[in-house]
């Protein structure tokens, strides 16, 4: 009995030194582990791509000469379904990028148009209004210009140095992002293409280090997590078609300008759970703005029933259903998601949290089922 405390409070005093030496030297802590998040940033992102990429894989692959005994089929099928994942992927990009970038240049074209005659009539309701009056026209014409000039281009030739360096910071931070996704991508292929090498390693790793029911729950674990994951993602770009079609369509019927271009940025942003369609129908209420103030109002209207619609009857049945997670649970990893991290954080809690929640759902489960068996005469 008292080796039993003696243990335990060893166990204690080390806990608490342990996290006073945590709280301690944080700063260098936190600065050792962004050095290294930093240093694994292009392995995550190529994990991340690699994840995504094969889910579209693994469905050619069902399909690509499934009873085929060659064994050419056989040794082409990994490579060749990921060139046709990629490929697809590429294909979605580049016809994402066909339908918005064009509208949104002749929007800028039509605002740059506008900007001239609003403001000549921006001065002419000055004028009605005896805004310009002959003292302040007197004080800009007494302003001594030239030492303006000169003062500007003094200052102007100062700065050049910090412009150098922020052009220098441009470039590196470009050089940086572009080097990052390149061995990401490669590192996402190699994943891929090993991917069930990799597995069984693992596997092995386990099996040598843990002891069996440790491994058996940390399989469990993964298994739950990557069907969270698989679903949501699958459910959330069906549901992204689905949303940026029907809103395509209703402008057409409607007849709102923009259609292609509004539908398919709904779409892109519905990637994003819950509020992704309402930031891109706010790109679209400003650009139809431009065209129609009132045409704006019944796109609004019309977008307000469609997420009632989207809300109400697709989602639950897209996306909710496929997770198991009830709505209120949607909305708090959402917005806890997206305070933590952002956009990544508002995509990666959902499927976090349904994989927290179904892991505690199914305990819960079993525990009660434990307790009814120890009742039970």
């Amino acid at each position: 009995m008292k080796n039993l405390k003696k243990t335990s409070l060893l166990k204690i005093t080390g806990a608490l030194f342990i996290l006073y030496l945590g709280i301690h030297y944080w700063p260098n802590i936190s600065g050792f582990l962004g050095a290294v998040f930093s240093a694994l940033t292009p392995l995550i992102l190529g994990a991340m791509i690699a994840y995504s990429l094969n889910i579209l894989m693994s469905f050619y692959e069902r399909h690509y000469f499934i009873n085929s005994k060659n064994e050419a089929v056989q040794k082409t099928r990994r490579p060749i379904c990921l060139l046709l994942a990629m490929i697809s992927l590429l294909a979605v990009l580049t016809l994402v990028i066909l339908l918005i970038v064009p509208q949104i240049v002749s929007c800028i074209r039509l605002l740059l148009a506008e900007i001239p005659a609003a403001i000549d009539q921006l001065i002419l309701q000055l004028e009605s209004q005896n805004f310009f009056s002959e003292e302040l026209l007197d004080q800009i014409a007494a302003l001594d210009w030239q030492t303006g000039i000169e003062r500007f281009i003094k200052t102007l030739s100062s700065g050049i140095g910090n412009v150098m360096d922020v052009a220098f910071s441009v470039v590196s931070t470009i050089t940086s992002g572009v080097t990052t996704a390149f061995l990401a991508i490669v590192f996402s292929i190699y994943l891929l293409t090993g991917k069930d090498r990799l597995c069984a390693q693992s596997q092995r790793l386990m099996k040598r280090y843990l002891q069996e029911g440790i491994r058996s729950k940390i399989n469990y674990v993964l298994s739950v997590m990557d069907e969270c994951f698989h679903h949501y993602i699958v459910g959330q770009c069906t549901e992204a078609v689905i949303l940026g079609t029907l809103c395509t369509v209703g402008m057409l019927i409607l007849r709102l300008p923009y259609a292609p271009m509004i539908g398919a940025t709904v779409a892109f942003t519905a990637l994003l759970p819950v509020v992704g369609a309402y930031l891109g129908g706010a790109v679209g209420v400003f650009l139809i703005c431009m065209e129609s103030p009132i045409q704006a109002i019944v796109f609004l209207v019309f977008l307000v029933i469609l997420q009632q619609v989207e809300g109400n009857l697709i989602y639950p049945r897209v996306v909710g259903s496929s997770i198991g997670l009830p709505g209120i649970w949607v909305l708090a990893a959402v917005t806890v998601g997206g305070g933590v991290g952002g956009i990544f954080g508002m995509l990666l809690g959902v499927p976090i949290a349904a994989a927290i929640y179904r892991l505690i759902r199914e305990d819960i489960r079993n525990y009660e089922l434990e307790q009814t068996a120890k009742d039970t005469p």
